[in-house]
């Protein structure tokens, strides 16, 4: 169980080293529009080519193809529907003027559902790599490497944006590791408080929900903050960028 938990703290915490390497140098326009679509290129890709295949995978064995896809596709959008909602509870831009200018307001807003999306997608993650560590520690050794790799782009995507915004390196970190700190603490909860609850059908449908919540954010929030600057070329090759460098990462780590 130690080992287990160890192995799913660091995978979770790699979000810390993506944060860290966001804040080496404060990004003009060019850069956030490039790191805004990169973002919004990493979410879109661990959703539809990493998340919903490996659920839909268990929909198909347990169900025809039709109700297998009716499945996903339901829960996909009612993901969809709880990130607009989340949205929706957050403040207006003109609450976040504070940090600067009208743009520097709409990047924080969406650095911050971001980093609720990710929050909210750690922590399946963090749940699956500590039941497999504990079932099969060598599977739930490569599972937490490939989880850890991914969390890279995915601190840099919480990192970056509040830094640009803020200014502040130490808010910024600190954004992408308390992102990454969900793995670990949620899979504890969850092993002691929700165990036997915890089926595989459930944590499938979950994970088709946080990848309708991820889906919409790089769609409704990442990607056209980015083309706020004015640099859609910059917005779109970063875009390109995360989906290459996401699905690189998973056909190598699969």
């Amino acid at each position: 169980m130690l080992h287990a938990l160890i192995v799913t703290a660091l995978a979770g915490l790699a979000t810390t080293l993506g944060g860290m390497a966001a804040v080496v140098r404060r990004p003009g326009k060019r850069i956030m529009a490039l790191a805004m679509g990169f973002a919004a290129g990493v979410m879109l890709t661990v959703s539809l080519a990493d998340m919903l295949p490996a659920a839909l995978g268990e929909y198909l064995a347990a169900f025809s193809p039709w109700g297998a896809g009716l499945a996903a596709a339901s829960l996909l959008c009612m993901g969809m529907v709880v990130a607009g909602l989340l949205e929706g509870v957050l403040p207006e831009e003109k609450a976040f003027r504070g940090v600067g200018d009208s743009q520097k307001a709409r990047v924080l807003r969406s650095a911050l559902v971001t980093a609720l999306a990710l929050l909210l997608h750690n922590l399946p993650e963090g749940i699956l790599t500590l039941f497999t560590g504990v079932a099969d520690p060598q599977v739930g050794l490569r599972l937490a490497l490939a989880i850890g790799l991914h969390n890279l782009p995915e601190g840099l995507a919480v990192a970056a944006p509040l830094y640009y915004a803020t200014g502040s390196r130490a808010k910024a970190v600190g954004a992408a590791f308390l992102s990454g700190l969900a793995e670990p603490v949620g899979a504890v909860l969850a092993f002691f408080v929700l165990g036997r609850f915890l089926t595989p059908g459930f944590l499938n449908g979950l994970v088709v929900l946080v990848a309708g919540i991820m889906s919409w954010v790089s769609v409704f929030e990442l990607l056209p903050t980015g083309f706020g600057f004015d640099k859609k070329g910059w917005t779109a090759t970063g875009f390109g960028a995360g989906l290459v460098v996401m699905a690189l990462g998973i056909s190598v780590l699969s």
